[in-house]
């Protein structure tokens, strides 16, 4: 019987791939790599690049193309079957990576072939590859005692299995729940987009009427406009509880109770033990400084006072937003705000201040004239054409498939998956399919998953995004350039591959900005009726709102921030704060909006606790400070001055991981960041550089 996992493809066989290849392909891609590591170290006389590094470059990117589609079908097209079988396998491959990471005999390979005339000679690519290899090597454990290793091992083991298992928590909360109405009545409120999206919803549960659910489109479009304030109140308590003790689901009699079978509360307290016993272990003070050792920031004390400059900066200007915002319901006749009503009267007030509402902008905005808008977009800036394929190999009819070219060349691939549906994990990603990199067969091409959670089409009516869904869509195919236009063939620093956590949101962040620019919105917008674009009446109004809250909307971001790194940076095993206690204390001396004590968004944070930004989330804030100074040289010289996106495409996003950020970047602006344009982009006065020297 045939694998397809263990079989050479230049794309995944999804349509192939059953969750019981998964194990076995793994296990026997592993087990083959351990007895290819034996022999070729047991017959390496002189470490090279070419007896040591390419090899296992090559034996690596056998296990990375067997195991990317599998991650990716786990995230988008989740059952039972394939869940055990991503677990069983999370644990094979955590277990492999600690053993490389220890390997010393491997380690001391590296640091011969680093010491070696040879390594003057490789290419700064490759150079960076081998310094990067040997950072990994300390921080992986290779310097440690046989006791500790071991110890280190299973931490890693169980903190995989943690991460695993949050993940699976918010999910399954989230599906858990849902409410059924028999008329449009009782949702009075939302547009006529979301009452066909929830009377969709309904028909694939086999009900009439019409059905909410927790999936963050429909949550979102009853935050935003249901006029029943009780209905708000339930959807947001459902919401802000999942994956906790109090955490709520519908029964087989249709019924709400309460469950603490998806709660993470107890995931997240061994989470942290585990991160800073593991950092401890290496010799860092607290998994803060761990998280640090590979990012471009130099000191937790860094980190801390950027954010704390920014929330110092931004704080007056929330508390404005914030008193407008209470003005204005008391006016409406809601006098006592609370959680499950901001959002509803923060948009009744953009539309009142404004005269522009996020469903009125929709029908400009169907997703397939965002989609060929953004590539013209690019194709204008960068030079590439991109080019739509529809005999592909898929894993769901929702799925496109694209290709790239540059300057008649085929640079790269990638597939958009845009909508949400059951068994998909909410939020939007990019996620790498093939790297680039040389082979022995010649240049092998990257490819990438770019993955949303927008509102489908609804019978005759296509896909309608809000704006904020348009940068979102620009955000994911910043990253996806990132990966697939770089220029550099070392896989470890390929694309995203090596960029430092806190400046790999600068190319997504980056594209955000065309999404406001008077030039490129009739690029991406044209009324899904008559093809008109954006009426200038409208732009005014969208430029005009642009920093509505932005107080509001920077400060909550930095308050995750701090919360994420304070709560690596200060634990104490022997008085353990809990995650709760944590984010009221930063709420406490920062936010100006307290949510109920039952909000527990903690519990549903997977960005911390399951996608790689522990101790990181303040990079969202920390890559934007370079992302609006990176734009501010396009507004200097032409938002689509093809020169200047040259120089972008030059030095940013075809240098991948093989330099520093920092060098990337004042090659590319001719100075380091300042965080004054941040700071402009978003309304809020310049009184200081404090970025410019001290904290970027």
């Amino acid at each position: 019987m045939t694998n397809p996992l263990l079989e050479s493809h230049v794309l995944p066989p999804f349509s192939a791939i059953e969750a019981s290849h998964v194990e076995p392909a793994v296990s026997q891609i592993i087990n083959e790599s351990r007895t290819y590591l034996q022999n070729l170290l047991a017959n390496l006389s002189r470490p090279s690049w070419e007896a040591l590094v390419a090899p296992l470059e090559e034996q690596g990117d056998k296990l990375d193309q067997a195991w990317a589609p599998v991650s990716h079908l786990n995230a988008v097209r989740n059952n039972d079957d394939l869940r055990q079988a991503y677990n069983a396998s999370i644990a094979l491959l955590t277990e492999y990576g600690t053993e490389l990471s220890q390997n010393e005999q491997l380690y001391k390979a590296y640091q011969q072939l680093a010491d070696s005339e040879e390594y003057k000679k490789l290419s700064q690519a490759q150079k960076q590859a081998v310094d990067n290899a040997l950072r990994d090597f300390r921080l992986g454990g290779v310097a440690l005692s046989d006791e500790k290793k071991k110890r280190y091992g299973e931490i890693q083991q169980r903190l995989s299995e943690l991460s695993t298992q949050f993940s699976n928590h918010v999910l399954d909360s989230t599906q858990a729940w849902f409410k059924h109405f028999e008329n449009a009545s009782d949702l009075a409120g939302l547009p006529d987009s979301a009452l066909a999206q929830a009377a969709q919803t309904a028909q694939k549960k086999s009900l009439d009427g019409y059905v909410i659910t927790l999936d963050f489109p429909s949550y979102y479009a009853v935050a935003m406009y249901a006029d029943n304030r009780e209905l708000r109140k339930e959807i947001y308590t459902a919401y802000v509880t999942r994956a906790s003790n109090n955490s709520q689901k519908v029964n087989v009699d249709g019924k709400v109770e309460f469950t603490n079978e998806f709660s993470n509360t107890e995931i997240i307290a061994e989470t942290l033990a585990l991160r800073h016993e593991l950092a401890q272990l290496l010799g860092f003070n607290n998994y803060a400084e761990r998280s640090l050792a590979t990012k471009m920031a130099q000191s937790t004390h860094q980190v801390l006072e950027f954010l704390q400059e920014l929330a110092k900066k931004s704080k007056p200007y929330a508390q404005q937003d914030y008193t407008e915002l209470k003005n204005f319901a008391a006016s409406k006749g809601c006098a006592d705000l609370q959680a499950w009503d901001t959002t509803y009267y923060s948009e009744k007030l953009r539309v009142e201040k404004y005269s522009i509402s996020q469903e009125e902008l929709r029908p400009y905005f169907p997703a397939e004239k965002v989609i060929s808008g953004m590539f013209d977009v690019v194709s204008r800036l960068f030079g590439i054409q991109v080019r739509h394929l529809s005999d592909f190999d898929s894993y769901h009819p929702d799925v496109r498939f694209f290709e790239i070219y540059k300057d008649g060349a085929h640079v790269a691939s990638f597939y958009l998956d845009l909508f949400a549906r059951e068994n998909k994990r909410g939020g939007a990603w990019m996620a790498d399919a093939r790297v680039r990199r040389n082979t022995t067969k010649g240049l092998q091409l990257p490819v990438a998953f770019l993955t949303c959670n927008f509102t489908p089409p609804v019978g005759d009516t296509p896909s309608l995004l809000t704006h904020d869904e348009v940068t979102t869509l620009f955000h994911e195919f910043g990253h996806g350039i990132h990966h697939m236009l770089t220029q550099i063939d070392v896989a470890a620093v390929s694309g995203i591959n090596g960029v430092a956590w806190d400046a790999v949101e600068l190319p997504s962040q980056f594209m955000e900005n065309w999404c406001w620019e008077p030039e490129a919105i009739p690029l991406i917008s044209g009324h899904y009726q008559t093809g008109e674009s954006l009426p200038q009446s409208l732009l005014d109004k969208l430029l005009a709102a642009k920093n509505f809250q932005s107080g509001l909307q920077m400060l909550r971001q930095i308050e995750f921030s701090l919360f994420d790194f304070r709560l690596h940076a200060e634990y104490d095993p022997k008085n353990p704060h809990t995650a709760q206690e944590v984010l009221h204390q930063v709420r406490r001396e920062v936010a100006v909006v307290q949510p109920p004590e039952f909000n527990l968004f903690e519990n549903s944070f997977s960005h911390i606790f399951a996608g790689g930004y522990a101790a990181g989330y303040y990079s969202y804030k920390w890559a934007e400070v370079l992302s609006a100074d990176a734009f501010s040289r396009f507004e200097e010289e032409g938002i689509f001055n093809s020169a200047t996106g040259e120089s972008f495409l030059r030095e940013i996003l075809q240098q991948g991981g093989s330099k520093t950020p920092m060098e990337l970047f004042t090659n590319f602006r001719g100075r380091e960041p300042s965080i004054d344009a941040l700071l402009r982009h978003s309304g809020i006065e310049v009184h200081s550089n404090f970025i410019e020297e001290d904290a970027v």
